[in-house]
């Protein structure tokens, strides 16, 4: 009896192997088709690598209404730092990262991440940049699902008292 279920699975593993294609030639009796060269020569082809985090869409994008997050934006009056706090919303499963970059008035530019890309954002998450004293262009991206929207563009002027 067990010489007959040894056989019946020797036979069994057998036919497997033949019909997944396990007996096909080797790679060296293959042969490519031949393919003509032309005479002229190609161009060496130009490639080009840069390292982005998060592509610029050139205009404000509006998230999609079951990916909406609440970002508050604030300038404060005493030492004119910039706020931007994260109140998580709708799509925050989404959110996998926030970036928030600062045009000074006096030409620096500053980029900073939510949490430095360390874990995803979560409610009540600040951004803290020092700003200047006179008008300063704000811009906030959000990554949510893969893709990235200018969801912040707009000028911070200090608030008068």
């Amino acid at each position: 009896m067990k010489i007959t279920l040894f056989l019946a699975t020797a036979l069994v593993l057998v036919l497997c192997a033949l019909s997944a294609g396990c007996t096909s030639p080797t790679a060296a009796e293959i042969k490519p088709v031949d393919t003509s060269t032309s005479s002229t020569p190609l161009p060496d082809p130009v490639t080009t690598s840069v390292a982005t985090v998060v592509s610029t869409p050139v205009a404000v994008d509006t998230l999609p209404a079951e990916q909406f997050v609440d970002l508050q934006l604030s300038k404060e009056r005493p030492d004119f730092t910039l706020h931007l706090l994260y109140n998580g919303g709708k799509g925050e499963i989404f959110v996998q990262n926030v970036m928030m970059k600062v045009t000074r008035s006096d030409g620096q530019v500053i980029e900073k991440y939510l949490n430095d890309g360390q874990r995803k954002p979560r409610r009540g998450d600040e951004l803290v940049i020092q700003g200047s004293r006179g008008s300063d262009r704000v811009e906030v991206f959000v990554t949510s699902a893969g893709v990235t929207y200018k969801a912040i563009d707009k000028p911070m002027l200090t608030a008068s008292m």
